[in-house]
């Protein structure tokens, strides 16, 4: 089965857990840690979830909102390919569990 991952940007609602609500709050905080973005930028990084962001970036937003990369990043599976079986039927497939007789040559 193939998955394809996609991820879920929690910044917004990490930023609204410190009682910030506007998006241009975080540029001079980022500014304080040597990141210079514009407000428009910021306004994206908030909105939007990046498909590239620098480590840098990264480190001053966490050390901004304590927290971890894993606190805004979500990993989340985008699409899953489901199997279909012999019968028509998609999802998994049950597992029969059978118990095993070992037979050792002499034994009936």
């Amino acid at each position: 089965m193939n998955k394809k991952m996609g991820y879920r940007w929690r910044l917004r609602d990490l930023m609204a857990d410190q009682q910030m609500f506007q998006t241009t709050e975080l540029v001079p905080l980022l500014a304080e840690r040597g990141i210079t973005l514009s407000r428009e930028q910021v306004f994206r990084l908030v909105t939007q979830p990046p498909q590239r962001l620098s480590m840098d970036t990264l480190v001053a937003l966490c050390d901004i909102l304590a927290c971890t990369p894993n606190d805004l990043i979500e990993p989340q599976i985008v699409n899953q390919q489901i199997r279909k079986t012999a019968d028509g039927q998609t999802g998994a497939t049950p597992i029969t569990v059978r118990r095993t007789t070992i037979r050792r040559p002499g034994d009936k």
